[in-house]
């Protein structure tokens, strides 16, 4: 498939850095804006086997409609369109079946969305290139060229960060900018036995609030999958979870998860081989500086709002697009990357700070449930954002002018 579409920038190539999901979404939307652009990973090979479950919300998929790719992530994910929302011994909250307009949240496997994207993104004429990573950038009047530790080089006439929450671009871009925020919790999944006494009702995400937060469904094979956290002040380093034993870890969610109806029984009935240690939960702060001369940030690189938001790749599909298409529009990049913030920084900010609140219920800071609104109502503005790919982007207003 050729490339297609028109662009008022006159750039021709873009340096993609990273592969996990803004990436090859961002170079499906740029090729699909008339930017050829190569995907430069730093793992050797495609991420099998990394991460564990994620969600892609409506408004995810249609991000991913955008580029022709939403039909191949359907297909290795799992329809999750209801919501059910209790306390800890089990007494319902609230309960939501889904926008019966709307295509239903799907949950995944994170290496499945990975291997996915990547494959469909190949099948489209991008270019991947594995064992590339970043050390350093150096910008030009007519381009920037990537250094990589192997020695090699890239250049192109862009260089978009879509490196991941640890992005060696934003720190190209502002050596100043924050690094990630730990919010209080180490994260956990696994596997419980489907006849460990836990009632989920296929189709239905639950959460379970209280003194200790647990949320999990009904997976294909009928064991449930959970997500759990486990409140530290002292945030261990990165490699910590890998090193501790599953059992260890085991031992201490069952005791902070006793009296926690569906969590006791779910950890009683979860082995040490179907434990996951996921890591530290972290959500990127305020970052000051999107973009800098020709390099750019997305996804997570520049606005990780924590798993507990369940909006974070469905964020970063829906920023890769909104650049492509503000690239494709305006006369230069620096008009398209202001425009591109301004039509993304307020929406994702918003959304990292509602996650920051939940994640201090998790840590353990309220007693009670929180008081959130109606699941409707707080799905709603999540779920039925769309990017407008069809209508032209206009400038953003300069400082100071009226909008």
């Amino acid at each position: 498939m050729g490339i297609n579409g028109s662009h008022g920038t006159g750039l021709r190539t873009a340096l993609v850095i990273g592969g996990g999901v803004a990436g090859p979404v961002a170079a499906l939307a740029l090729r699909k804006a008339g930017i050829a652009a190569t995907v430069h990973e730093a793992y050797p090979t495609a991420a099998d086997g990394v991460g564990a479950w994620l969600g892609l919300a409506p408004n995810g998929l249609a991000g991913l409609a955008v580029v022709g790719a939403d039909a191949a992530v359907r297909a290795i994910g799992q329809p999750v369109p209801g919501m059910v929302m209790a306390d800890g011994a089990g007494r319902r909250l609230a309960a939501f079946g889904g926008f019966p307009e709307l295509p239903a949240t799907v949950m995944m496997r994170r290496d499945r969305l990975y291997r996915a994207l990547t494959d469909h993104a190949v099948a489209e004429g991008v270019r991947f290139a594995h064992g590339k990573r970043l050390v350093a950038a150096e910008e030009t009047p007519d381009g920037v060229t990537a250094r990589f530790a192997d020695g090699t080089t890239a250049t192109g006439d862009l260089l978009i960060g879509a490196d991941g929450i640890r992005s060696t671009v934003r720190t190209l871009i502002d050596p100043q900018a924050p690094a990630p925020e730990y919010g209080g919790l180490l994260s956990f999944g696994g596997y419980a036995a489907a006849d460990s006494g836990v009632e989920a009702e296929p189709g239905t995400l639950h959460f379970a609030f209280g003194r200790t937060f647990m949320g999990y469904w009904r997976g294909p094979d009928e064991r449930l999958i959970w997500f759990a956290g486990l409140p530290t002040d002292t945030p261990p380093s990165a490699a910590a979870p890998d090193r501790t034993p599953a059992t260890e870890w085991l031992t201490r969610l069952r005791e902070l998860y006793a009296g926690h109806v569906p969590g006791e029984r779910m950890l009683r009935h979860t082995g040490p081989d179907e434990l996951m240690a996921v890591g530290r939960m972290e959500r990127m702060p305020s970052v000051p500086h999107w973009h800098r001369g020709r390099m750019v940030l997305v996804g997570d690189a520049v606005h990780a709002p924590s798993s507990s938001s369940g909006q974070g790749a469905s964020l970063a599909i829906e920023s890769a697009v909104e650049l492509a298409r503000c690239l494709r529009d305006l006369p230069t990049h620096d008009e398209a990357f202001t425009a591109y913030e301004a039509l993304r920084r307020p929406r994702v900010e918003a959304i990292g700070r509602n996650a920051a609140a939940v994640n201090r219920v998790k840590a353990g800071k309220s007693e009670h449930p929180p008081a959130f609104p109606a699941p409707e109502e707080m799905l709603r503005p999540l779920h039925f954002h769309r990017i407008a790919w069809d209508e032209t982007v206009r400038p953003a207003p300069r400082p100071g002018t009226a909008g």
